[in-house]
This record gives C-alpha cells, structure tokens and sequence, in this order.
C-alpha cells in the first residue's frame, strides 16, 4: 500500500458566521487536507481535541464518501495532524495542528489529548455481531469435520438451538459480563461502532434480557452500539415457522415497541434469517415489514447457505436496509441492494464450504 501525503496548501480563512450555523460537516475538495475547516461556532465547546499526531490518515481527501478500486490503495495522510469531535460524537475538523490550533482558539473542549509520536486512524465499524450469548460449541467442530452441514447440526439441536438452551438459562448479570469482555476487546482493537444483535433467545422474555444488556452496555462502553432485535434467527423448537412469525408480529414487536415508547430500550434495526429450513420469503418479509413499521431499520441474513433470491423480499430504494452473509446470492441479487453485507469468511468456521487440500 501507498501512503501519499498530500500537498500543503494556503491556510483558509474562516468561514462567515453564518455558515458555521449550518454545521456542515466535510472535507473542503479545493485544499486537499493540511488547512481543512469545517463549520463550527468559534465559541462553543467541544468533546475532544487530539493534536499533534506524527500521522492522521483521512482516507479520503476530495471529499469522497467512499474509495474504490485502486484509490484504495492511496490513503491521505496528514503530518502533524489534528481533529476535533463535537458533543455529538461527529468529526467536525481534520486538519493540521497549527491551522487547527488557531481555528478553535475560542473554543473549549471537554479532553484534549496530545498524540505526539502517534498515528491516528479512523475506528473501525463492526456491522454484523452476535456479541450476546452463553454456552459455546466446541464439540459441533468434530461433527463439522466429520461431514455434517450447518443445517444438520442445527437440525439435531446444535448450532443456534444449543445457544438459546444456555442464553435462556443466563442471568442478565451474566450476559452483561461476558458481553462487555466482548466487546472491550473489540474496542483495543480499533472498533469504535459495533452492531450488537439479540437472536438467542427466540421468546419474548429471553429476547428482551438480551436486548437490556444491550441497552446497559450503551452506558457502560466507550464505543458506539447499534442494536439489533433478531427474535427470528431460527424456528424456536415445538413450534412452526407460521406460529414462529405470529409471535413474533403479535407478541414480541409490540412489546418490544411499548419497551421503546417508555425510553427503557433503544433498538436500532431488526434482522431475520432467510434460510431454506428456517424463514422464508413470505415470513421473511411479514417480520421484516412489521418491525419496519415501529421504526426499525431492516438488516438481515440472507442466503447464506442456499440461493434464495433474500434481495427480492423488498427494494432498498424504499427502506430494505441491508442484506448480510450472502455467499449463496447471485451477482444479480446483490445488484439490487445499496449495502450487501458478504460475510464471505464466516464460511469456513462455520465449514458451509468444504477445500480441498
């Protein structure tokens, strides 16, 4: 990879007043990095400065949402960098210390951290975790490396069924802890927003303990949390898919939509797996659309292991959010989704693909 430092450029002047007011957020495409302002009030107080970085890398220097293809390959990195975040969480300037430091010579800051001899990155985003659960699996590797598929192990009881049995049985104190080691060491390794879903519980009770350590963990961590309600992420045992999609439609969501009415929970998307032997399409959008109605963003697996063609449950451009896992779908289905999520590794410790060595 190729570090490219980009030009220096003249320092800016501040922007007028009125436009600080607008609070726009950005990097300015004309002046590349090393003088970038953003709209501020000069006297208000920010969270945090960190200045005086040996390197801060931007990623982008146009003001580009995103890079791809072999502009991925250069990175924008300012020396002696800078940035400041606002009360709210969100960047709000990215530049060099010295322009910086005269920017916000008005202004206050909650922290401020002096990064001398350090680089700074931007956090990195987990968007798909199962973070909450009790019990482990160890024993299904050797029915994996015996033959056995996903779905056979989670037909006799394994897989996901064996979670639930032992998330049912763990206390909330329990969940919590675990769930904050977790996350914890996440967080030492550079992920600052994370997507924490529930999904081993698959009853109203159980779903609503995961979803409260959740909630806590918000309060408790220095890190971003996206939560994510995924009461269906299997067929509960004794009952049907049809019964499975009742309850959860006219049980768990408007339970789940008076939790959040009173401010106990703040739930952020909810997710269904659409799999062959699990939900399928119909039930896939019956839940998906019912939980988008209370407000929930719609973040789902689909084909993971088999061809369902998940992408035509719903068009993105009218609120299917994102689509996960998707080994299975065909470049034609992830054509139609603005995120598709392709957990291509998840493959091999789960074995869904066998190579042959």
């Amino acid at each position: 990879m190729t570090l490219q430092t980009p030009e220096p450029v003249t320092e800016l002047s501040p922007p007028p007043v009125e436009t600080f007011a607008r609070g726009k957020v950005g990097l300015d495409s004309g002046t590349q990095e090393r003088g970038t302002v953003l709209c501020f009030t000069m006297a208000e107080t920010f969270r945090l400065f960190v200045k005086n970085a040996q390197q801060l890398v931007a990623v982008c220097s146009g003001g580009e949402r995103f890079l791809a293809g072999d502009r991925m390959q250069r990175l924008a990195v300012i020396d002696n960098g800078a940035v400041v975040v606002g009360r709210d969480g969100l960047v709000r300037a990215v530049g060099s210390t010295d322009v910086l430091e005269k920017q916000f010579r008005q202004a206050s800051f909650d922290k401020v951290i002096d990064a001398s001899g350090m680089v700074v990155v931007p956090g990195l985003i987990d968007s798909h975790t199962h973070p909450v659960w009790a019990g482990d699996r160890v024993h299904e590797f050797a029915m994996k490396l015996a033959g056995a598929t996903y779905m056979e192990v989670h037909q006799a009881g394994g897989g996901i069924h064996f979670t639930v049995e032992h998330t049912r049985r763990a206390t909330p104190e329990q969940l919590f802890s675990s769930l904050t080691e977790r996350l914890t060491r996440m967080l030492r390794a550079g992920t600052t927003l994370v997507e924490c879903k529930s999904g081993y519980g698959l009853d109203l009770d159980t779903e609503l303990k995961m979803l409260t350590v959740v909630e806590k963990a918000r309060t408790a961590l220095p890190m971003g949390i996206s939560s994510t309600y995924c009461g269906a992420h299997a067929v509960p045992k004794g009952r049907t898919e049809a019964e499975a999609v009742q309850d959860i439609v006219q049980v768990q969501l408007p339970r789940l939509q008076e939790k959040m009415a009173l401010g106990e929970l703040r739930v952020n998307n909810i997710d269904v797996f659409c799999e062959k032997g699990v939900f399928d399409l119909d039930s896939t959008r019956t839940i998906l659309q019912a939980g988008k109605a209370l407000g929930l963003q719609i973040n789902f697996h689909g084909d993971e292991l088999h061809p369902m063609n998940s992408a035509e449950v719903g068009d993105p451009q009218r609120g299917i959010g994102a689509m996960c896992h998707s080994p299975a779908s065909s470049i034609h289905s992830l054509a139609l989704w603005l995120v598709a999520l392709v957990l291509a590794m998840s493959a091999f410790p789960l074995v869904l693909f066998h190579i042959n060595c």
